[in-house]
């Protein structure tokens, strides 16, 4: 933890200080001979070991969250690897078949999905789809015999999250929902502070998501499931979840829809709500397709106020705390958020355990968004339904 209260050493100064210093040495003794033999190695130093056995992907969907994030996230991942992909774009398929080493045989489109059954080099699927199509082709998944990692929103109805649990069950297989914060160590941190009482009682936490979202855009669908609560609101419910530990008890929720605006024919710009919780806190969120970008939150506690700027970017995170009149601010090593999330679940298919995100995690935040739009819909409080 850095203190921000302790004065520091002027960084320009330190710098050059510190060129100096190593451009001396390096003159002093540049007939030296070397400090240890070539064949030494530091006795700290890690040599990656060859993992026994790794978990092959079929990524499902080849959209700018797959090609940005996930694809590249394999270089970084331990027992994660992706060995085939489905897409209804076979040039574009092919052309990221061959960057990343895959098979051109094990090249998919949405018709021959299911042929994933015969492809033994493929445990585990990704689904990245439009959210209209991730109860489907996670059932479609089950039946074919994988694991499946599936992107959040779990899918657009209580309903169908219920569905996919039971065809998880039905088939023996892991269900996990993508949710790649619970794997970050900056939000893991905040959840361990806040739930080993470091704030106090918790009163309130406060969370925003918001964008500028510019179309065409298949977020700004209805029919595909679009709309600013399950794309990025739910980062904020989630965050509610999971930092208090709690359940909500029920929702108030609002939207503004602007008429002047065509990209929002179909969905909400924005939707502010409240979540009360059993043991009266609240949590407040808003989130938006037509503001400046904010991914924050805040947790107010009796005792301290814990703050996170980046909260739910891909990187970036800060962590600072309020306490005791003091302002400090954690410092933690970042890590890829989503091999982190792809090797977490790929370890839980190895050691046969659940994984810390499973399909009813998915299922509660869905109850919520239902809440929230019923709530929408009547102007009252809208109970959650658990």
């Amino acid at each position: 933890m850095t203190d921000f209260h302790l004065n520091e050493l002027d960084r320009r100064t330190f710098l050059a200080t510190s060129a100096t210093l190593i451009a001396s040495t390096n003159m002093l003794h540049a007939d030296a001979p070397p400090l240890a033999p070539p064949d030494k190695q530091p006795a700290h130093l890690q040599v990656p070991e060859v993992p026994s056995k790794t978990i092959g992907f079929a990524i499902v969907g080849l959209g700018q969250l797959a090609l940005e994030q996930v694809l590249p996230a394999f270089a970084k991942c331990k027992v994660a690897r992706p060995v085939a992909l489905v897409s209804g774009h076979p040039d574009k398929a092919k052309k990221v078949a061959a960057a990343y080493g895959i098979d051109p045989r094990n090249l998919y489109n949405y018709q021959t999905y299911d042929k994933l059954a015969d492809n033994r080099e493929v445990d585990a699927i990704y689904i990245i789809l439009p959210n209209s199509m991730h109860a489907e082709y996670t059932i479609r998944g089950f039946k074919a015999g994988k694991h499946v990692l599936c992107e959040k929103p779990m899918a657009i109805s209580v309903a169908e999250c219920t569905e996919m649990i039971a065809a998880s069950k039905a088939a023996n297989r892991k269900l996990m929902i993508a949710y790649r914060l619970r794997y970050e160590p900056f939000n893991m941190l905040a959840i361990d502070l806040c739930h080993q009482g470091e704030l106090g009682k918790i009163k309130s936490i406060t969370a925003s998501h918001c964008q500028d979202v510019q179309a065409p855009n298949i977020r700004l669908s209805k029919a595909l499931g679009g709309g600013p609560v399950g794309d990025v609101g739910i980062y904020c419910i989630n965050a509610f979840r999971y930092l208090s530990g709690e359940e909500p008890v029920d929702v108030t929720a609002t939207e503004y829809q602007p008429q002047d605006d065509t990209r929002f024919r179909e969905v909400p710009e924005s939707v502010a709500f409240t979540l009360r919780f059993p043991s009266g806190l609240l949590g407040c969120g808003d989130c938006s397709f037509g503001t400046a970008e904010s991914r924050c939150f805040r947790v107010q506690g009796g005792n301290g106020i814990l703050d996170m700027e980046s909260a739910f970017g891909y990187r970036g995170q800060r962590l600072l705390l309020h306490k005791n009149g003091r302002l400090s601010e954690y410092q933690l090593a970042p890590v890829d958020h989503f091999a982190a999330e792809m090797d977490a679940f790929s370890e839980s298919i190895l050691t046969n355990q659940i994984p810390k995100t499973p399909g009813e995690e998915g299922l509660a935040d869905i109850r919520i968004i239902e809440a929230i739009e019923e709530s929408i819909r009547t102007g009252r409080i809208s109970a959650v339904r658990h």
